[in-house]
């Protein structure tokens, strides 16, 4: 589609639209109005710029977009799949979208609701729910991506302080972050979560540019030296590198919604666009080349719609293992970029200029395929989950 235009209508070739409930059906078009009215006119500007639209921020929390299945603490309380749908109508604008909102709801916001006391609560959680603080997950580092356990960051302790040693990479909003929740070792090598508020000393960032890919998202690295913050900054109920990996399941969840709008909006650009295009004297729609690639899409995305859904049902009543959802992440994920590549090929010399968005997705879903999880990592959970058998490490 050309900037500044998104059908309201979706695909949905297996009728899942009658296995949703009111209240998720008015949660999707909310947020697909907000994209439509709001952000699809900013997207290709900010992209090219290499910025995000900041003011979309507090937008969002007012909306309600950040971490919509929690209760209390200003969340709404919808469901999973509320949730995930919210994130699928921010992702067919863009990724960086949908990562701002997975950054700010399933890991901080989630991270405090889950392990911080009432009084940390109520000193971040309304600001950061309502978008008017912004927050950042540090647990990444430059020499430990798939493998977080090895973390190098330090957290000692001085009295009635914590003094933080270390660095973090690839961290969503670090440079402008009011919250930071860092995940570090503690004296007794136990991974441990602790609030850095903005301006402490001993901090900084650094963004990373040259991006090609998820442009709209500021994405940094920091460091620590020794940055001094006062022990009540501890979040306590956050103990061993579980918890920041019970935040992450969370987030994967809403990846696996939100790689499908990349995939719905690249199908019906592709769509649309070999239904208006001729050659040889027809639209190339009607070549059967043509059609087995969009019929693949369209097969695929059912697909991922209804593993998405089955998933989010599941973590619904608590049934969901991580395993299962790290086999959503991984193979929505892929179904969209190839969604992306094949539309991508039937757009033609078209497909690779920003006057439509599938190349912008195609660069986008490179990053998510590799954040969170990448791939192959989410490979070998599962093949772990089935056989019995940890292929990781050594």
């Amino acid at each position: 589609m050309t900037p500044g235009t998104h059908d309201m209508t979706s695909l949905d070739y297996y009728g899942i639209e009658e296995l949703l409930t009111e209240e998720e059906r008015a949660a999707r078009d909310g947020a697909r109005r907000f994209v439509q009215e709001e952000v699809l006119r900013e997207i290709v500007p900010f992209h090219r710029a290499g910025k995000f639209p900041e003011h979309l921020i507090p937008r969002m929390g007012a909306l309600g977009f950040y971490a919509p299945y929690l209760k209390g603490d200003g969340c709404p309380g919808l469901s999973y799949t509320a949730y995930g749908l919210i994130m699928q109508e921010l992702e067919r604008a863009d990724s960086g979208l949908r990562s701002l909102a997975s950054v700010q709801g399933p890991l901080v916001v989630h991270a405090l609701h889950s392990f911080a006391t009432p009084e940390q609560k109520l000193r971040w959680l309304p600001g950061l729910v309502s978008g008017k603080l912004i927050g950042c997950f540090a647990l990444t580092e430059h020499g430990h991506g798939s493998d977080p356990g090895g973390m190098e960051t330090r957290a000692k302790r001085d009295g009635d302080h914590y003094i933080l040693n270390g660095s973090k990479c690839w961290i969503g909003n670090a440079s402008i972050a009011d919250v930071k929740v860092v995940w570090a070792k503690d004296d007794d090598g136990r991974v441990g979560g602790f609030v850095v508020e903005k301006d402490m000393p001993g901090f900084r960032a650094h963004d990373i540019e040259g991006k090609f890919s998820l442009r709209m998202s500021r994405t940094s690295e920091c460091w620590f030296e020794n940055c001094r913050i006062p022990a009540e900054n501890r979040l306590p109920k956050a103990s061993g590198l579980g918890a920041p990996l019970s935040c992450l399941s969370h987030a994967r969840a809403g990846i696996a919604w939100g790689a499908i709008g990349a995939a719905i909006d690249c199908y019906e650009t592709a769509l649309a666009y070999a239904k208006s295009r001729e050659q040889f004297g027809r639209p190339i729609a009607g070549f059967q080349l043509v059609q087995q690639k969009l019929v693949w899409m369209a097969q695929e995305i059912t697909k991922a719609q209804l593993l998405a859904l089955r998933l989010t049902r599941m973590m619904e009543v608590g049934s969901a293992r991580p395993a299962q959802i790290s086999l959503a992440k991984r193979n929505n994920v892929w179904m969209a970029l190839e969604c992306a590549r094949k539309a991508r090929d039937i757009l033609g010399a078209a497909g690779i200029t920003d006057r439509y968005s599938v190349i912008r997705h195609l660069m986008n879903l490179e990053t998510v395929s590799t954040y969170e999880g990448t791939h192959d990592i989410h490979t070998l959970v599962v093949g772990r989950d089935i056989t019995g058998i940890n292929a990781f490490g050594g």
